[in-house]
């Protein structure tokens, strides 16, 4: 009975650490789900809506979240976040492409077009996504934790510790990266990857 238990238990926490590993995934998930007829304010709880608000770019603050939705919700930003929360990650590929195809400068575009790719396991296209996504906005934390997950996901725990201390060492506190530290040593130790 208590094996039963603990297997539930642990099985429970590896979905949740899972869920919760890539910052992209609340990002997209939580954080921006906004719309006008939602509050613009992310709830207090980190874990639950995301540690960091969208990078701006380098010289500038992070763009409120009312202006990452954007006005339209028929454009294909708020289309792709909608389907990548839905778990619909062809259909929130296709949409975030088409963002970033018609502003081949936005970084969440990329962002999500990154983590679209890796939830389709297309990690060689997800490694391009997240070059890009460097050579516009550098290695900010979110970027270096996200391409962490992306090496988890993969079982390469080598490059995924390298990426998630290199994000650690820029934000220490960054609850995601927390959550990725964890999820590398347990996937390291048990050698299994997250779904």
């Amino acid at each position: 009975m208590r094996a039963g238990a603990a297997r539930v238990l642990i099985v429970t926490a590896a979905c949740l650490v899972g869920l919760t590993g890539c910052e992209t995934s609340a990002r997209l998930g939580e954080l921006l789900s906004a719309t006008k007829s939602d509050s613009a304010t992310p709830a207090a709880d980190p874990a639950a809506t995301g540690s960091i608000v969208a990078t701006g770019d380098s010289a500038g603050p992070a763009a409120p979240i009312s202006a990452l939705v954007g006005k339209d919700p028929k454009d294909d930003l708020h289309l792709g976040k909608k389907q990548y929360r839905a778990g619909n990650y062809g259909d929130a590929e296709k949409h975030f492409r088409r963002a970033v195809e018609a502003a081949p400068r936005d970084v969440e575009a990329w962002m999500g077009l990154a983590a679209s790719y890796d939830r389709l396991r297309r990690f060689d296209l997800a490694d391009r996504a997240y070059d890009q996504t460097l050579r516009l906005a550098g290695p900010k934390p979110e970027i270096l934790n996200n391409q962490g997950f992306s090496y988890i996901l993969r079982g390469d725990f080598k490059h995924a510790q390298e990426k998630l201390l290199a994000a650690q060492a820029r934000d220490p506190n960054n609850p995601y990266i927390q959550n990725n530290l964890a999820l590398l040593e347990e996937s390291a130790r048990t050698g299994k990857v997250p779904q």
